[in-house]
């Protein structure tokens, strides 16, 4: 497939700036997706969480995750259709996420039965694991 870039990104989710947190969908293949966040030094909570030594929320990548996650969807989803986060578990962060890094989000679907969902999560930066989650949410009409 070819990659789904910033504009279709922003048909599918219903985020906007500065929440969305997937810049491109690189590949969805048999429910796994893989899509990707540029990290860049003007994000706006860069200035308060730890202005002498920017990191990126441990919550902004698991939002990162769950944005991802909903493309394990793509197609399969009526128009207006909105995952709600529903809970997360087994949240692990093993390294920071500094400006300049581009974040690898890889979600796979586990199951989605009657309107509840779950997705294996986990997110790389140049190849090595940051973060992993399991992300569950609901979908519903928004």
């Amino acid at each position: 497939m070819d990659p789904i870039l910033i504009q279709d990104v922003l048909k599918t989710l219903p985020h906007r700036f500065p929440f969305v947190m997937v810049d491109r969908v690189l590949s969805i293949e048999g429910g796994a997706v893989h899509a990707i966040k540029n990290v860049t030094v003007n994000e706006p909570f860069f200035p308060g969480h730890f202005p002498q030594e920017p990191v990126m929320p441990g919550v902004l990548i698991t939002e990162a995750l769950a944005q991802a996650s909903m493309f394990c969807l793509h197609g399969q989803l009526e128009p207006g259709t909105v995952g709600y986060l529903a809970g997360i578990e087994g949240a692990r962060f093993r390294r920071k996420v500094i400006p300049g890094d581009q974040l690898h989000l890889h979600a796979k679907l586990e199951f989605l039965r009657r309107g509840l969902g779950k997705t294996t999560c986990r997110a790389e930066v140049d190849g090595v694991v940051v973060a992993e989650a399991t992300i569950l949410f609901a979908v519903a009409q928004g």
